[in-house]
């Protein structure tokens, strides 16, 4: 065989495990999907602590006009941080799910399927990420009802759901790294719990990062949220076009991220069903 041919079959075997895999992922996120079809109460009650928050938290803030934010109103500046909050907050619980399934014996069979390791985490990422769409659209909806004006161009609603869905796979794949690592659904809820207040509130979520000390600036700036914030604060807010570290940075970071906890997860996953 020549190396031309050689090359070539190479390049069309490549393609062809790169198809398997993108099936393998969708149908396990089609699979995860069917449950939030079969129980709609789930976007009901995840509707309710941004709901709070922005009624709530930012009205008072707003009225007391203690922390700077620009040309901003404060509910405008802390709408994109209350929607990455509640991403990141039902990513994070996500696994909890996959210990349910391994009691049931969901994750023996499909340990025993074809399917490569790392299709099946990036699936439920995926499937997470799916979840989390309808909460752009409370969010949006609520925050306009308050006066916050939003950018609608196509490329900033793509833009917003590109993160949301980015977002949410990254913490989403945390979740299932933890739920791998503790195996039960007691400690999964501590760590959860322990792992959601600093998370949000080390961030630029609710305040500027030019606000903090020195060192809790410094670990805002090694916290995937603070990324996911920066984000979706320039695609979605109109007059907050300036990101603090450039939209492409955002993106790279949080795709870096979760790339990594895929490959992390997928080789400790068939841990979780012993």
């Amino acid at each position: 065989m020549t190396s031309a041919g050689f090359a070539t079959r190479s390049a069309g075997s490549a393609k062809a495990r790169v198809a398997v895999f993108v099936a393998q992922t969708l149908a396990i996120a089609e699979m995860e999907a069917h449950k939030l079809v079969r129980d709609p109460t789930e976007l009901i009650s995840r509707a309710v602590q941004p709901v709070l928050w922005l009624l709530v938290f930012g009205q008072v803030f707003a009225h007391t006009r203690a922390i700077p934010t620009g040309t901003l109103s404060y509910l405008a500046f802390m709408t994109p941080g209350v929607l990455a909050q509640g991403v990141s907050f039902t990513a994070i619980f996500y696994g909890i799910a996959v210990i349910w399934e391994r009691d049931l014996g969901i994750v023996h069979k499909l340990l025993a399927s074809p399917a490569a390791r790392s299709s099946l985490v990036l699936g439920k990422a995926l499937a997470a990420s799916i979840r989390a769409l309808p909460q752009v659209v409370i969010i949006y909806g609520l925050a306009a009802l308050l006066g916050v004006r939003f950018t609608l161009r196509l490329d900033a609603l793509l833009g917003v759901a590109g993160f949301v869905l980015l977002g949410s796979a990254t913490f989403a794949t945390l979740s299932l790294l933890v739920a791998c690592v503790v195996k039960t659904r007691e400690r999964f809820m501590g760590i959860g719990q322990i792992l959601t207040m600093p998370l949000f509130f080390a961030s630029n979520a609710i305040y500027p990062l030019a606000m903090m000390p020195a060192w809790l600036r410094a670990v805002a700036r090694v916290n995937p949220l603070t990324y996911l914030v920066d984000g979706l604060r320039v695609t979605m807010i109109r007059g907050s076009e300036l990101s603090q570290f450039g939209l492409g940075v955002d993106a790279v970071v949080m795709a870096f991220l979760l790339g990594l906890l895929v490959l992390v997860t997928a080789r400790l996953y068939p841990g979780l069903a012993r």
